[in-house]
């Protein structure tokens, strides 16, 4: 069955196993929490483990899913980092007779009839959820819900709204723990203005990962790698800077496609005309499927994925100043 997140919260306690896979990896990470509180999974009942040791661990993951709890209540096992080359050992497990445990399988993008969309869209007893990155609609119902005059908000200026539509939405979890911090910050005052939002960038390094996406996809390598290194000086996490450029890149492409910028804040909008203009279609769609492979290369091949980043970054921001070059001739 393929899920929304009505059917989630309506239907997790009735089928044997899901499938949450997605762009959004923070989004993936708050549906894997959900279910683990709404089964009220205690903590002795739960198996974790990476689809990497699937294989060396397959006895002990049958053993833990297909046996009755010793401490009573429900148990759940759940799968990160999941792909198609699992949906194998997946499916045998899911579908055995003997399943006692909750089945929770976390992972990235999937492509559609793929082995494991197919199992879990297909059959009656498991479900798919898909978590794709926030547009700015559904970004600004978050923000609007998230600061709430429940919250202690009562108003959100203008120019903050756009201001964090264009800066949040890559990830949920980065974006709730964003709108909490906010929250805090302007709680006397009941209201969010620009000045607010801005005065809250530093630490989340907001303002550095704007300068890095923009530069690069509009070829400016000394300002990218600049950006970078103060992104990996104040400790952003190589995998988290991949899914922002992902879904930059994401955003770039719907841009070229359909001819219409989306919502941009003043200070980024010329960087990302300019990409527009030198990004054809094609050389996304390239970049999108390596950046898959260098999330997966994080995982798997046990290389320092800063090193990792800054060979990719470096390569995208040239090619960028070359298409740059190409049609200014």
């Amino acid at each position: 069955m393929k899920w929304k997140e009505t059917d989630f919260n309506n239907g997790i306690v009735s089928v044997r196993a899901v499938l949450i896979y997605g762009p959004d990896a923070g989004q993936v990470d708050e549906f894997c929490d959900t279910a683990v509180k709404k089964l009220e999974i205690e903590k002795d009942n739960l198996f974790a483990l990476d689809s990497a040791d699937l294989r060396e661990r397959q006895d002990a993951l049958f053993a833990e899913s297909c046996s009755p709890s010793m401490f009573g209540g429900r148990k759940m096992v759940i799968i990160s980092n999941a792909g198609d080359a699992d949906a194998k050992q997946i499916a045998d497990l899911v579908t055995h007779p003997g399943l006692c445990a909750t089945v929770i399988v976390a992972a990235g993008d999937l492509r559609a009839g793929g082995g494991l969309r197919t199992l879990f869209e297909g059959a009656d007893n498991l479900a798919a959820l898909a978590c794709y990155t926030d547009d700015a609609r559904s970004l600004a119902n978050l923000i609007r819900r998230e600061l709430s005059a429940e919250n202690g908000i009562d108003r959100i200026s203008p120019d903050a709204m756009a201001y964090m539509t264009t800066h949040l939405g890559g990830d949920r979890g980065i974006t709730r723990g964003f709108l909490r911090k906010i929250a805090i910050y302007v709680d006397d005052k009941k209201t969010v203005d620009l000045d607010d939002v801005e005065k809250c960038l530093p630490d989340t390094g907001a303002a550095d990962m704007d300068d890095f996406l923009y530069s690069l996809t509009a070829g400016h390598i000394g300002q990218t790698m600049m950006a970078l290194d103060r992104l990996l000086y104040d400790n952003a996490q190589p995998n988290m800077i991949i899914r922002l450029l992902d879904g930059h890149f994401k955003k770039l492409m719907t841009a070229v496609v359909d001819g219409q910028l989306p919502r941009l804040f003043w200070k980024v909008a010329d960087k990302f005309n300019m990409a527009m203009k030198i990004w054809p279609a094609s050389e996304i769609a390239l970049v999108l499927g390596r950046l898959n492979e260098l999330e997966k290369q994080l995982r798997t091949t046990g290389m320092p994925a800063e090193i990792l980043l800054r060979d990719f970054s470096l390569k995208l921001a040239v090619r960028g100043a070359k298409l740059a070059i190409k049609r200014r001739n």
